[in-house]
């Protein structure tokens, strides 16, 4: 295994202008103690109380949707580490921020989320709160971690389009990256 370098890895993420990451397994546990983090860095950022709601609103709603995915996903494969774990990122892009997340997902699963994604990301405000209460008005389907409000709700909150790729991996898995900007 080669030597990591800390050096040039905190040079990219300052270049970068990433803040705080994190790489590994999402428990419902690390999430609530990320979410801590973050809102201690932010409120450290001065930023406005309603920013920094929707910052950590958008990076728990991802952080959420990675450990949903891949616990059921991948609940047969628990010794496979890259197919159980995940990524997510915040960053400051100008005066905004931005928050992004990554994980496996299988292969199968990859048109049916650009397919949504890129249908949200051609509604309005006005449409995706329509889209919202209908959906929330829905009743789960069996076997369901959630409304399937959350994208929506990211979608609502960001200033420009979801930006998301999926990158092929091998027959069976891609990786899905999904980037808010807020």
């Amino acid at each position: 295994m080669s030597k990591l370098d800390l050096f040039d890895l905190t040079k990219k993420f300052r270049e970068k202008g990433i803040l705080i990451t994190f790489s590994g397994p999402f428990t419902h546990k690390i999430i609530e103690e990320l979410g801590k983090a973050i809102r201690g860095h932010l409120e450290d950022e001065k930023l406005k109380a309603s920013d920094t709601m929707r910052v950590f609103s958008v990076f728990v709603e991802q952080a959420q949707n990675v450990k949903n995915y891949v616990t059921t996903a991948f609940k047969d494969c628990p010794d496979q580490v890259l197919l159980t774990t995940g990524m997510v990122t915040i960053a400051k892009a100008g005066v905004d921020y931005s928050v992004s997340s990554g994980n496996m997902i299988k292969k199968q699963d990859a048109q049916k989320l650009i397919d949504w994604l890129e249908y949200l990301n051609t509604l309005d405000r006005k449409e995706l709160r329509a889209l919202y209460k209908e959906q929330a008005r829905k009743p789960m389907p069996e076997g369901a971690l959630g409304a399937g409000l959350g994208l929506i709700d990211m979608a609502r909150t960001a200033k420009a389009p979801l930006q998301h790729s999926i990158r092929e991996v091998d027959a069976e898995f891609s990786f899905y990256s999904l980037t808010v900007l807020v």
